[in-house]
């Protein structure tokens, strides 16, 4: 990845819709030479998904809620098992397997108190690996984003 590659990502994951050739005119490249880099990067992983970041509480889902989970034993059988279940999970937004306090932060949306109860009571009281969780319910989302790389200067 060169610096071309780094200034293409950085439009896009402020507005994938932006056209190429406005691309190409914000980094100094054609709109062709643009679009042979962002194929390579999608072929190449490095680009995983063009998608909409929907507010939550547009569609239904006002409550934003993050966990923190204990597991009892981390055998890899039993954390990949976790990380299936989560990952399934159409409520889990996110999942992370971290070190530090917790073994696994989630960042969950959902409608209601009750739907999250319901959720806790299938992704962890009926885990038998799930030690404890925590749950942290946002008062508001601050700053949600994907974003890696550095903005481009003006």
């Amino acid at each position: 990845m060169d610096e071309f590659d780094l200034a293409i990502l950085a439009v896009l994951e402020r507005d994938n819709t932006t056209p190429q050739r406005d691309i190409g005119e914000r980094v100094n490249l054609s709109a062709p030479a643009v679009q042979r880099r962002v194929r390579r990067m999608e072929e190449q992983g490095v680009i995983k998904a063009n998608v909409a970041v929907v507010n939550p509480a547009s569609v239904g889902r006002p409550l934003t809620i993050v966990v923190a989970v204990d597991v009892e034993s981390e055998r890899v059988d039993l954390l990949d098992a976790a990380k299936s279940s989560f990952a399934a999970a159409p409520e889990v937004q996110q999942c992370y397997y971290v070190a530090g306090e917790a073994d696994f932060i989630l960042v969950i949306c959902v409608a209601t108190m009750a739907e999250y109860e319901g959720l806790s009571r299938r992704l962890f009281f009926g885990n038998p690996n799930v030690k404890r969780f925590r749950t942290f319910v946002a008062m508001d989302r601050v700053k949600t984003g994907l974003a890696v790389v550095p903005p481009l200067k003006s």
